[in-house]
């Protein structure tokens, strides 16, 4: 007999909540095509019903105080930490990345829960005592009421733990709607939160695709919204979001450019290029799609080629596996589209891996690493984020050709330079208009006591999810003014200014 498909379910008011939606979505492992899983897109009264219960958990929630939150990340960090092994099963046969990759991913989630565990310090306000003569003026941080997160595919437990940890940390409750391609990762995640002693309501799950996004910025009692996903879908919920009067953070697609001086650390240079392009089958939003080779370092690409093209490419659970499956067919067929436009636009092909076949995964999503030099603005594979393991190389005669060449492209999620010298990255760093810059670092994407930024088509919002822009986010900022009499005190009588010297 054929197995039975599990049915997931959504996470309402602290326990499992078996939708009665009646559209489904299968969950697809992206190696072989097995249905792994069928996924409910919630209705509005499924939503309803979440975003009920946390408002009704936030009337308690947000008066708990600021150690025992605490605890409960302290708690929830231990957890994940031990559930490491079947939370990377979860990804890797729903998304497809190699498990050390997605052991990977799990380990920059757990730094943000890590830093939700010093909310004691992180959550304070400021005071003046004698602001003026008796008078003190403090601020408070308070909790907004319920937000939402809307995620991507792409990272199916990193991404959760950039919106909800700090989130429920600063005292407001959350509803979550993962990917609908790979969910139950995320929805462990959720799980292991309230096994660390979450009450109910706090932390909700609902499912779906589009529609329950709009859902979602069009509820009147969701006051904020966290999204991270591509260009296209975060423009519409940062713009819909707004317009029914919500607080909406949105970091969205990118075209990343990495910088390679003559002076670089050769190897390490092609290494750590090779594993930012291509790592999660080049389906980051931060991975570095783009070489720019300076000067003699253009001498340097049939290695880079030479390299690329003796990576191991198979089912993410598979021995030494360095490029596991695109997430399904849709992105592969887009990918191979967009390669074959690159040939006829007039790039130069140096390796191809339109032909990639994996012995016993005949149907897997795969695409060995492409690379193409020769790449130029107006071409559709430098114009359009791939999301595949592709990497577009441009070749220039120096540093501030490299510069204007990345300022010139609409993006500004992340870049990176290789250098042995400080003049340079200091030049770069000063001069590039990127939100996140790494020097000598493939993927800048900071430690989680620090913002992930982004800029121009990269972001919109004022402020990023983790370190302290993630903790303004979540919380609105009360002024007090106060004054204290003694009782024996006389009137001065009526004052009309208002001047409290």
């Amino acid at each position: 007999m054929p197995k039975s498909i599990p049915q997931i379910h959504h996470f309402i008011d602290g326990r499992p909540y078996p939708s009665k939606s009646t559209e489904w979505r299968e969950v697809i492992n992206p190696a072989n095509q097995e249905i792994v899983g069928r996924v409910p897109f919630a209705t509005q009264q499924e939503l309803d019903l979440a975003v009920a219960s946390a408002k009704n958990a936030f009337k308690t929630w947000r008066n708990s105080s600021l150690s025992s939150r605490m605890r409960i990340m302290l708690k929830f960090q231990q957890l994940i930490r031990e559930n490491m092994a079947p939370l990377a099963e979860l990804i890797t046969r729903e998304h497809g990345k190699t498990l050390p990759d997605a052991e990977g991913e799990i380990n920059r989630g757990l730094e943000v829960v890590e830093h939700a565990c010093s909310i004691t310090s992180l959550q304070l306000g400021e005071m003046a005592e004698n602001a003026a003569t008796g008078v003190e003026v403090y601020t408070l941080m308070q909790p907004l009421g319920v937000g939402a997160g809307i995620t991507a595919f792409n990272f199916p437990v990193m991404l959760p733990c950039f919106m909800f940890p700090m989130a429920i940390a600063t005292g407001n409750t959350f509803i979550l709607k993962p990917s609908e391609q790979d969910p139950s990762s995320s929805l462990l995640l959720v799980e292991l939160a309230h096994q660390a002693g979450l009450p109910p309501g706090v932390l909700n799950v609902v499912h779906g695709g589009a529609d329950v996004a709009n859902m979602i910025c069009d509820h009147p009692d969701i006051k904020a919204i966290s999204f991270i996903g591509s260009t296209k879908v975060g423009t519409h919920i940062y713009r819909r979001g707004s317009e029914a009067g919500k607080r909406v953070q949105s970091m969205m697609g990118a075209k990343n450019h990495c910088v390679i001086m003559p002076d670089a650390n050769k190897g390490q240079a092609i290494n750590n290029l090779l594993g930012s392009a291509f790592g999660a089958a080049g389906q980051r939003c931060m991975a570095n799609s783009v070489t720019i080779l300076v000067g003699e370092a253009k001498n340097w690409l049939a290695e880079i080629v030479e390299k690329s093209a003796a990576l191991k490419v198979g089912p993410g659970d598979g021995k030494d596996i360095d490029l596991g499956p695109l997430v399904n067919k849709h992105a592969k067929m887009r990918a191979l589209a967009l390669i074959d436009s690159g040939v006829a636009q007039g790039a130069k092909l140096l390796l191809d891996g339109r032909q990639c076949r994996v012995p016993g995964y005949e149907e897997g999503n795969f695409i060995g690493p492409t690379i193409f030099s020769e790449v130029k603005p107006g071409m559709d594979i430098y114009d359009q984020e791939i999301f595949a393991p592709v990497l577009d190389i441009a070749c220039v005669d120096s540093l501030e050709e490299a510069i204007t060449f990345i300022n010139n492209n609409p993006n500004g999620n992340g870049t990176s330079i290789f250098t042995s010298s400080g003049w340079s990255a200091r030049k770069f760093q000063n001069e590039i208009d990127v939100g996140q810059v790494g020097i000598n670092v493939p993927i800048p994407v900071p430690v989680a006591y620090f913002s992930f930024t982004g800029s121009r088509a990269s972001k919109l919002g004022d402020l990023g999810p983790n370190g302290k822009q993630a903790v303004f986010f979540w919380t609105q900022t009360k002024t007090v003014t106060a004054r204290w009499f003694d009782d024996s005190s006389v009137s001065a009588g009526v004052n009309t200014t208002i001047s409290l010297k």
